[in-house]
């Protein structure tokens, strides 16, 4: 049907029609295997292909060459063996009316020596990189020259493999290191003039022009500005921008503005929760208007009304919706149908991209499909076994996930919830202000609910007899847990927990101790809070590293919250006791690396130590189930139904889920919810 939406407006680039303005830009999810897009990585792909989506960028970025190790998951572009599992991926997203590029590049110092083949890391001079912390090799002449024909035989591979075009990685890696000033200190011709910083880049682009044709897409992701004053200025980047395109063997530009020397400045390029949306969305569009040549660009642009603004008003050609279609990989069809409340909305958690680096793959914080697609639909079915009555306890992540799913499934759901509203924790944490977007995430699951017809009692303390009175056929308890501030081998009694912080039932105080042996958001969100009340604040961990489970882009943001406001962090280190002490309150502190203590004069001590299952509903309707409650695991991780049957004279069958079994996260709340009630 014809449409005036801007971004359901096909885009011509060369001989390719996109049918939409709508793309996924390059990015790595670590899917791979032996550094080769197998079955996990093409039906990521191609669950966006389904869902609309116009282009789908892969990888972030594959290598062209042995001397640039994997620095997460990345894709070997290098080897042969790549292009069949490439060509099913393109043909199957084809089939479903995307097109497919990927994105190539040598790493140069952003990744570290001590991986694959050991050989050492490269770039334009000895500048080191902080975050990956290789010490690089300055090239040499033959070192340039191998690798301008590794671009190229990548390229070809890529060719072979069927995709519509490439893009090279040109910010912070190999090729933009020789054009920043930063990291450019050659007396060579590779150096000095902006004409000399170019050489390399105009090889590589000639090579790879003269191995694939003409016809070939072939396209830039550049920075534009590195937004640093050792970096390349604007005037600089825009001007490179405008000699790519002299060239003639560029056919789009993909804008960055920032630098990604360290966590802190990658997290502009990659804003966080709290951040501006769509921070570089004018600077792209002023480059466009400039160059009056085809971009593309992604940066926190998460919401449809955003990107149809980006197109509406000229500022880009294609908008990316990166991490938004990590959340919903079906925008496009949603918009297309009218349906685009029902979009799962990316809340900026940034689960998915800190995961790479502490946990071995992309994961969305709420849509437990992302990454599963060979297992769990993005659309659930219904199910052709009889409809069961289903009460639900708690509407947390976990319960508002178990009604959805089992709503979805065709069954009649109540649930049950004790505040006014629904959300648990989240609507606690969601009271930080740089986290409030996380409340998007109840909203959707709420609104899920109600379309779907689940029977919410809010307002209701549920005991057994309330769950019981409409004879369900199975319960499952989500009721969450409690904080657990009894760790101390006294004193325990003197403690606040993180909740109280963050609820606003203790008041911050003046010097104050945040003993976290956790380690995750909750401790430090504590912390963030009585820093910016104005407390002195000291957080001591036993853990050997600052904030072990938060990853380098959310951890950018406490950071500079603790670092502007003088907030002292010790490692290595246990809160042992504490006691009384006049007004005030005496910490004692230990180690487990040796005898010595010392002791802190505060005035109030807060313990983060997770939660403890709130659990007496689940023992007080265990032993009237079918199942006394257990959960068979085999076929709970093989998503197969539940048929435990230890109780003759059990009514109903019995699962916990979330908190309610041990304290996790939100993403372990939604995914364990998902698998148990998919099969039902």
């Amino acid at each position: 049907m014809a449409t005036s939406d801007p971004l359901l407006q096909p885009y011509r680039l060369k001989h390719l029609t996109l049918r939409n303005r709508i793309m996924s830009t390059a990015h790595e999810p670590a899917y791979s295997e032996d550094g080769l897009p197998t079955e996990r990585y093409r039906l990521y792909h191609v669950e966006k292909a389904k869902g609309g989506i116009a282009l789908t960028m892969t990888a972030g970025s594959a290598i062209v060459s042995p001397d640039s190790p994997p620095a997460f998951g990345n894709l070997h572009a290098y080897r042969d063996e790549i292009v069949p599992h490439l060509k099913r991926l393109a043909d199957d997203c084809h089939a479903q009316g995307a097109a497919v590029m990927i994105q190539l590049t040598h790493l140069g110092r952003r990744t570290n020596w001590n991986k694959a083949d050991w050989l050492p890391v490269l770039a334009p001079s000895a500048v080191r990189e902080p975050a990956h912390r290789a010490f690089p090799k300055v090239m040499e002449d033959w070192d340039i020259a191998r690798i301008v024909r590794d671009y190229a035989a990548a390229a070809q591979r890529m060719q072979a493999a069927g995709l519509d075009g490439i893009e090279l990685e040109c910010y912070g890696h190999l090729i933009d290191g020789f054009w920043s000033p930063a990291t450019n200190k050659r007396d060579d011709d590779y150096g000095g003039p902006l004409d000399n910083r170019l050489r390399f880049a105009r090889q590589v682009f000639a090579a790879i022009r003269d191995a694939v044709g003409p016809d070939f897409i072939v396209g830039a992701r550049l920075v534009a500005d590195e937004d640093w004053d050792k970096g390349l200025s604007r005037e600089e980047g825009v001007e490179i921008c405008r000699r790519l395109i002299a060239t003639g063997q560029v056919d789009f530009l993909n804008l960055i503005r920032g630098h990604i020397e360290t966590d802190a400045a990658l997290s502009r390029v990659i804003p966080v929760q709290g951040m501006r949306s769509a921070p570089h969305l004018d600077f792209a569009g002023e480059v466009r208007a400039a160059t009056q040549f085809p971009v593309f660009h992604a940066a926190r642009i998460s919401d449809v009304a955003t990107a149809r603004h980006a197109i509406a008003e000229g500022k880009l050609d294609m908008v990316g919706m990166t991490r938004a279609h990590i959340a919903d990989p079906h925008i496009a069809r949603k918009v297309a149908e009218g349906i685009e409340e029902r979009i799962r909305p990316c809340v900026g958690a940034t689960y998915c991209l800190d995961r790479i680096y502490e946990g071995g793959e992309a994961l969305c914080l709420h849509n437990a499909a992302t990454g599963r697609e060979a297992t769990i639909p993005h659309q659930i079915p219904r199910s052709d076994g009889p409809a069961q009555k289903i009460a639900i306890v708690g509407a947390g992540p976990a319960g508002l996930e178990a009604a959805r799913v089992a709503a979805e499934r065709g069954h009649a759901v109540t649930l049950f919830e004790a505040a006014s509203a629904p959300g648990g924790q989240i609507r606690l944490i969601a009271r930080s202000p740089r986290r409030a977007e996380l409340i998007g995430i109840v909203d959707w699951l709420a609104a899920e609910c109600e379309r779907l017809g689940v029977a919410m009692r809010f307002n209701t303390l549920a005991d057994a007899a309330d769950v019981l009175a409409d004879d369900p056929d199975v319960v499952i308890v989500a009721t969450g847990g409690l904080p657990n501030t009894e760790i101390l081998a006294t004193g325990s009694e003197l403690a606040v927990s993180s909740w109280d912080i963050l609820s606003g039932d203790a008041k911050p105080g003046e010097r104050v101790l945040v003993y976290d042996d956790n380690g995750q958001h909750p401790g430090l969100m504590a912390a963030e809070a009585l820093a910016r009340a104005g407390s002195q604040v000291e957080i001591v961990t036993p853990e050997r590293f600052f904030a072990p489970d938060i990853g380098g882009l959310n951890h950018a943001k406490y950071a500079e919250v603790f670092a502007d406001c003088g907030v002292r962090l010790t490692i290595n280190s246990r809160v042992l006791s504490v006691d009384r002490a006049g007004n005030g309150l005496k910490a004692l502190i230990g180690s487990d690396y040796s005898e010595r203590t010392e002791t802190r004069e505060i005035d109030q001590l807060v313990v983060e130590h997770g939660t403890l299952p709130l659990d007496e509903l689940y023992f007080a309707l265990k032993e009237g189930s079918k199942n006394r409650g257990e959960l068979d695991h085999r076929a709970f991780t093989a998503l197969q139904p539940q048929t435990v049957e230890t109780n003759p004279d059990g009514a109903y069958r019995l699962y916990r889920i979330g908190d309610a079994v041990a304290s996790r996260n939100i993403h372990a709340a939604i995914y364990e919810a998902l698998r148990l009630c998919l099969p039902m």
